[in-house]
Order: structure tokens, then C-alpha cells, then sequence
């Protein structure tokens, strides 16, 4: 077994995702790039980080289905052999909409996959983690949104509440898990510049919203990947149940 360390990141083949696996590759890691649909971009992912020198393989799974989380987890066993860290990353917005204009179906899909599959994810993390578990530590970082403090009002309140929730989640479980060597933090972007708002209908919300904006610009992918490897690196040694803002001053 290789003692580099192995990452999984989580909707790892776009966006924020992507830059977090290039620079994870970057810095040493073996990535586990999981996607749920476009096995091109995650195959693409993986050859980059191969033509760079470094260890990647994709790993197809709904990361909101408990099934293919269980199965994500068991294929890293079988790749990589250890598991040192995690990064929940994956998530969705909706189309812009008052709370009275949605129906359940769209409330229960986003806390499905932002609230709900993070949290299996981190479970399963933690079984290969935790010394109770035979593990020897990690680390643990959840993608959140700066909706979860300004909250979407007649935008999208269900994914605000959804991000606010995963902040919890992390205070609540870095603080479970702290003496068993698991450091669990979070990462909390501002508007970023990526194809996410496009899918909510709204490709042209990052240049819109600039001029809100204390530093009067958008943030880029790899900003936010910054962050997340520093909380991964022995750097944040000392840092768990943190949140850390890349919102530009928001």
C-alpha cells in the first residue's frame, strides 16, 4: 500500500470541484475524482493529473444516494487502501424562486444532496478514519456558501438553509470526532465565477452581482481550492470546527 495520502473530492470533475482535485494532485495528494453524470469531464480530470506525474482515478455515484456513497468508499478501499481525507464539495442550486413558488420535491432534493449526502459521506469517512475503526486521523472539509449567512431571500432559500446546516454539521462533528485525530472544517465561498449559476438559471449572476461585493469581483475556483487544501495540509494542524470565508469581504 502507497503511503501517499488519498483524497476524495466529491462532484471533483467541474468547477470548484475541479480545481480542488488538480491542486490536491498538485500538492502530493492521490485523487478520487467522483462525478455523477459526465464521465467525460472526470476522465479528462484524471488524464490531466496523470500527464502531470500525479495518481487520480474517477469514481461514478450519485453522492446523494446512500448506495453509491457505500460503493464510492469501498472502491477507494480497493484502489487506494487508506483514506486520509475528504472533501464534501459536491452540491446544487435550483431555479431563482420564493419559498411559496417551490414544492417539496425541490425542497427535499436540495437537502438531499447538500445536507444529506454530506453527511454519509463524512460518516464513511470517518469509519476509515477513526482509530475506534483501526483509522489513523484525517481531515474532513465541507463546501458551504456565503447564502448560509445572507440567506437567498426570493432566490433560493432552500439551498441557503441547506449550506446553513452543513456549517452545523461541521461545528457538531469536528467537535465528535476531535480526539480521534479527525479535523472537521469548512470552507465558505462567495460568488464564484463557475457554470453552477448556469444551472440555476442564472449563467450571468456572478458579473451581476459584482458590484456587491466589497473586493467588486466575482472569486475564481482555484481561490476557493486554496482554502480547502490548507485546511487539509498540516498547516491547520491546530484548526477544527473552523469556517473559513473566501467571499471577497461579503
Amino acid at each position: 500500500m502507497s503511503e501517499r495520502k488519498s483524497v476524495l473530492v466529491t462532484g471533483g470533475s467541474r468547477g470548484i470541484g475541479a480545481a480542488i482535485s488538480r491542486l490536491a494532485a498538485r500538492r502530493g495528494w492521490r485523487v478520487a475524482v467522483n462525478y455523477h453524470v459526465n464521465s467525460q469531464a472526470a476522465d479528462e480530470m484524471v488524464a490531466e493529473i496523470a500527464a502531470a506525474g500525479g495518481e487520480a482515478f474517477a469514481i461514478q455515484g450519485d453522492a446523494s444516494s446512500e448506495t453509491d456513497i457505500v460503493f464510492m468508499f469501498a472502491e477507494i478501499d480497493r484502489r487506494f487502501g487508506r483514506l486520509d481525507a475528504l472533501v464534501n464539495n459536491a452540491g446544487v442550486v435550483d431555479r431563482k424562486a420564493r419559498l411559496d413558488q417551490m414544492d417539496a420535491g425541490r425542497i427535499e432534493r436540495m437537502l438531499r444532496i447538500n445536507v444529506l449526502g454530506p453527511m454519509l459521506c463524512a460518516r464513511e469517512a470517518v469509519k476509515r478514519m477513526s482509530p475506534v475503526h483501526g483509522g489513523h486521523g484525517g481531515s474532513i472539509v465541507n463546501v458551504s456558501s456565503v447564502a448560509a449567512l445572507l440567506g437567498s431571500a426570493g432566490e433560493y432559500v432552500d439551498y441557503a438553509g441547506a449550506k446553513g446546516a452543513i456549517e452545523s454539521f461541521t461545528r457538531g462533528l469536528a467537535r465528535e470526532v476531535a480526539m480521534e485525530g479527525i479535523r472537521v472544517n469548512c470552507v465558505r465561498p462567495g460568488t464564484i465565477d463557475t457554470e453552477i449559476h448556469a444551472s440555476g438559471g442564472q449563467p450571468d449572476r456572478a458579473a451581476r452581482v459584482a458590484p456587491l461585493i466589497p473586493m467588486q469581483r466575482p472569486g475564481t475556483a482555484e481561490e476557493v481550492a486554496e482554502a480547502v487544501l490548507y485546511l487539509l495540509s498540516d498547516a491547520a494542524s491546530y484548526s477544527t470546527g473552523a469556517i473559513l470565508d473566501v467571499t471577497g469581504g461579503r
